[in-house]
C-alpha cells in the first residue's frame, strides 16, 4: 500500500514538472514571436538593407564614395569611403551653382552690350559698332533682333564702318584644362550665339536682311569721343540654372563658372581665379581647399577632383541657407519625372521624392542631392562610382540606394 502511494506521488510529481516546462516553452515561443512582430525601426532597416548592397560583385572591381546626411539630425547616416577624392562628371556643377549663389545671388546678370562710336548723319553711322559679351549663352535671336530695332530706331540704313567684338571679359581659351578632345566640348566665348563663336556674323546677317547697309571704311577711322549705349540684352543666373542642372548643360556651367572670376574683379577672367572663388567657398565649408582638384565648372575635365564629404557639406550648406536652397532647388532633376532622372527610378518610393544632380563620364557615375525619409527627415547624399565598366549596372546601384531612402517598407 505504501509503496502505491509512493508510485502515485511520484506521477503526480513528474507531471507537474512537466506541466512547467511546457509552459516555459510556450512563453518563450510566445516571446520570439512577439520578437519578430515587432516592427524595426526605419533606420536599422535602411541599414540592413545598404550593408546588403554594399556587397554587390560591381565593388570588388570598382570604387565607391559615399556619404548620407540626416540634416534634421545634423549627422552621418551612412559613410564609406567619404573621403577619397574622386572625379564628380557632372555633379560638379552643384560646386559651381551653389559657389554662384552664394557669392552672386540668383538675380546677377549676364550682359550683352550694343555700343557704337562715331556719329550719325544722313541716316548713316559714320563709326563703328562694338558688342561687348559676358559670356551670356542665353543670347538668342531675339536679342539679336533687338540691337537691329535699336539702331533702326536712330534712323541708320548704312555703317561706315566696322562691327567690332569686345572679348575682354574672358581670356582667349575655348576649350577647358583636361578636356577631351573628341568630346562635344562648348565653345568658351565671351561672346557665344548659337552655341557658336559667330556672334558677328549672326549680326552682320541680321542687319543685312533688315536693309542696313555695312560699307567698310577704306582706311582706318579717326573717331573722337566717348562710345554711346544702343541696347544691353540680359539674363540671369536664375535663368541659367534652369537648364544648367536640369539638362546638365555644360556650357551654361561654364558661364557661370566664369562669372565667380569676374563678379571678383578679374579681367580677363580665367579658369583659374574661378578655381579660386570655388577654393574660397571650400574653406567657408570647413574643409581644406588643397585637397581637391578644381579644373572647370561643368565637370568635363578629367582633372576635377572632388569627394563625397566635400558634395554633402555642400548641399548641407545650401540647405541651411534659404537664399541658396530657394533657387536651387527648383532646378535640380526630380526622379521619375523631369530632366536627366525622368526615366530613372520611375514607379518607385523615391519618384518625385528623390531631387539631385547627375554626372556622366568615361567609368564615373555620379550622383547628389536631397530626399526625405520616411521618418520626415530631409536628407542629402552623395554618389560617386569610379571605374566602372557598366554605366547602367552603376546607374541600378544608386536607384536602388535611393529607393532604399524613401522606402517605409
Amino acid at each position: 500500500m505504501m509503496i502505491t502511494r509512493r508510485i502515485v506521488l511520484y506521477i503526480l510529481l513528474f507531471t507537474s514538472l512537466a506541466m512547467k516546462a511546457q509552459e516555459s516553452v510556450n512563453i518563450q515561443d510566445s516571446t520570439t514571436v512577439a520578437q519578430d512582430s515587432i516592427v524595426k525601426p526605419w533606420e536599422q532597416v535602411m541599414h540592413e538593407r545598404i550593408d546588403s548592397l554594399l556587397s554587390i560583385d560591381m565593388l570588388r572591381t570598382s570604387q565607391l564614395g559615399l556619404l548620407i546626411w540626416d540634416l534634421d539630425a545634423d549627422s552621418a547616416l551612412v559613410a564609406y569611403n567619404e573621403q577619397q577624392t574622386m572625379r564628380p562628371a557632372s555633379t560638379m556643377k552643384l560646386l559651381t551653382a551653389i559657389t554662384a549663389l552664394d557669392k552672386l545671388g540668383g538675380s546677377y546678370s549676364l550682359k550683352t552690350t550694343l555700343r557704337y562710336e562715331g556719329e550719325i548723319a544722313d541716316s548713316t553711322l559714320k563709326g563703328n559698332l562694338i558688342v561687348t559679351g559676358s559670356m551670356d549663352p542665353l543670347f538668342s535671336r531675339e536679342d539679336m533682333l533687338a540691337f537691329v530695332e535699336n539702331i533702326q530706331m536712330l534712323g541708320i540704313d548704312t555703317i561706315y564702318g566696322t562691327l567690332r567684338a569686345d572679348r575682354s571679359m574672358k581670356d582667349e581659351d575655348l576649350l577647358g584644362e583636361g578636356w577631351c578632345w573628341d568630346d562635344d566640348n562648348p565653345v568658351l566665348s565671351p561672346l557665344v550665339y548659337n552655341r557658336k563663336d559667330n556672334f558677328l556674323e549672326r549680326l552682320a546677317q541680321e542687319l543685312q536682311d533688315a536693309g542696313i547697309a555695312c560699307v567698310a571704311p577704306d582706311s582706318i577711322l579717326e573717331i573722337k569721343g566717348k562710345t554711346k549705349n544702343l541696347c544691353t540684352r540680359s539674363h540671369t543666373v536664375d535663368q541659367l540654372l534652369v537648364r544648367m542642372m536640369k539638362e546638365s548643360d555644360n556650357l551654361y556651367a561654364e558661364a557661370l563658372f566664369y562669372q565667380l572670376a569676374k563678379a571678383a574683379g578679374h579681367r580677363p577672367a580665367t579658369a583659374k581665379q574661378s578655381a579660386t572663388v570655388i577654393k574660397q567657398m571650400i574653406t567657408k565649408l570647413g574643409l581644406t581647399p588643397s585637397n581637391y582638384r578644381i579644373a572647370d565648372g561643368s565637370g568635363l575635365s578629367l582633372y576635377n577632383y572632388v569627394s563625397a564629404e566635400l558634395m554633402v557639406r555642400l548641399l548641407r550648406y545650401a540647405y541651411q541657407h534659404d537664399n541658396i536652397l530657394t533657387h536651387l532647388l527648383p532646378t535640380l532633376p526630380v526622379a521619375g519625372m523631369d530632366g536627366t532622372l525622368e526615366k530613372r527610378m520611375q514607379g518607385t518610393a523615391a519618384e518625385g521624392i528623390v531631387k539631385a544632380k547627375t554626372g556622366t563620364l568615361s567609368a564615373v557615375i555620379t550622383l547628389a542631392g536631397y530626399t526625405t525619409a520616411p521618418n520626415g527627415h530631409k536628407l542629402c547624399f552623395a554618389i560617386m562610382n569610379q571605374g566602372i565598366l557598366s554605366s547602367n549596372a552603376a546607374r541600378d546601384f544608386q536607384d536602388k540606394l535611393c529607393i532604399i531612402l524613401c522606402s517605409s517598407e
